[in-house]
C-alpha cells in the first residue's frame, strides 16, 4: 500500500478516533499534509516533555497555523531537576511514556512516522497491524520510505519543516539528550540507549 492509501484506510475505519502522533519531524511533516489532504479535521497530537527545543515549539506554531488545526497536547508532569542525567530511562517514562499511554486510552488507533531505514529496532515494522504492546491499531505509512523519499515529498511540495534538520540533526528530541548525527545517532549520544520507550 502507498502512503496516501494506508492514511485513507486508516480514517476510513476510525476516524474520529485515530490520530497522528506528531514530533514535528521530517516524516510529520510528510504525514501531516498527506492526513489533512485526506481527512480536513483529522486529529494530531503531541507530547510536550517541556524540554523541547524552541524551533521545535515555533514549527508547532507554524504547523497548526498552515493547516488551521489545534494539536492535542499531553504534557509530561515535572520530574526531578535534571533526571535525565541520572536515570534517562526514568526520565522518557514521565515525559513521554506516560503522557503517550494518555494520548492513546482514548483512541482506537495511531498514525506513526516511524520508517524501516531508522534503525534496526525499527526494521521490521509493518504499514499496519495491531500494537500489542499500546492494545490499539498502528499505521506506519511511511515504514518504506527512504531518507531520500521523505525530502523529496517535502521539496516537490514545498512544504515548512523543522530549521534543525538543516542544522545537521536528523532526528530530533529533547534538548538534553539531542546532538547532530544521521539517523538517529544523534539520539542520546555516548549511551547504548537508542530508544525512548515509545515504541519498543
Amino acid at each position: 500500500m502507498t502512503a496516501e492509501a494506508v492514511i485513507a484506510d486508516a480514517v476510513e475505519r476510525f476516524h474520529p478516533r485515530v490520530a497522528l502522533a506528531c514530533s514535528f519531524q521530517k516524516e510529520e511533516t510528510v504525514l501531516l499534509d498527506l492526513l489533512f489532504k485526506a481527512r480536513p479535521g483529522a486529529r494530531v497530537f503531541a507530547l510536550d516533555t517541556r524540554v523541547l527545543f524552541d524551533e521545535t515549539y515555533e514549527y508547532w506554531a507554524a504547523v497548526e497555523a498552515k493547516y488551521g488545526t489545534k494539536v492535542e497536547v499531553f504534557a509530561a508532569q515535572d520530574p526531578p531537576d535534571r533526571l535525565w542525567e541520572t536515570d534517562p530511562a526514568g526520565c522518557c517514562g514521565i515525559r513521554k511514556v506516560t503522557p503517550l499511554r494518555e494520548a492513546l486510552s482514548g483512541l482506537d488507533a495511531w498514525i506513526t512516522g516511524m520508517r524501516r531505514e531508522q534503525s534496526p529496532t525499527r526494521s521490521d515494522i509493518s504499514e499496519a497491524g495491531w500494537d500489542e504492546k499500546h492494545g490499539l491499531w498502528q499505521f506506519n505509512p511511511l515504514a518504506d520510505w527512504t531518507e531520500r523519499d521523505v525530502w523529496t515529498y517535502i521539496f516537490d511540495h514545498e512544504l515548512p519543516y523543522h530549521p534543525l534538520h538543516d542544522g545537521g540533526y536528523a532526528s530530533i528530541g529533547c534538548t538534553h539528550c539531542t546532538q547532530p548525527g544521521t539517523g538517529r545517532e544523534g539520539r542520546w549520544a555516548g549511551s547504548e540507549k537508542t530508544e525512548c520507550g515509545l515504541h519498543v
